[in-house]
């Protein structure tokens, strides 16, 4: 259903190598600005989730303090488990928004032009 850049009338693709892209510095920032926020953060969260295991598992009394009527330490860390995963998923939203997406805009503006007919073509009639 693709665009098939062999049919009669077709304007000739250029073929957009990929390899010389990654290869690119462009690409190569983009790669270590994400590395380098995904890596260590994936790191914090998985400590901090087998901390939360551990102590369920192995701290009984340290877990079950109450610190609000029935609410306990225990609930409070469960909790925060799930604010820690969506403060992680706002902060790197934010991140990629101010840090990746300038980058990776570059670059596919810089393929497309370099290429239009093949990111510009229609697929299975209209874009």
């Amino acid at each position: 259903m693709g665009h098939d850049p062999s049919a009669p009338g077709a304007p000739p693709s250029a073929p957009v190598d990929f390899t010389e892209v990654q290869q690119r510095p462009q690409f190569q920032e983009l790669r270590k600005r994400h590395r380098s926020f995904v890596f260590p953060m994936a790191a914090a969260f998985l400590l901090w989730y087998f901390l939360y295991v551990l102590l369920a598992d192995y701290a009984h009394e340290f877990m079950s303090t109450p610190v609000w009527g029935n609410v306990n330490i225990g609930l409070l860390l469960g909790l925060l488990q799930f604010v820690s995963t969506f403060g992680i998923t706002m902060w790197y939203v934010s991140y990629a928004n101010r840090r990746l997406d300038p980058i990776a805009e570059e670059l596919r503006n810089d393929l497309e032009d370099a290429a239009p007919e093949v990111f510009n073509a229609p697929e299975g009639g209209t874009k």
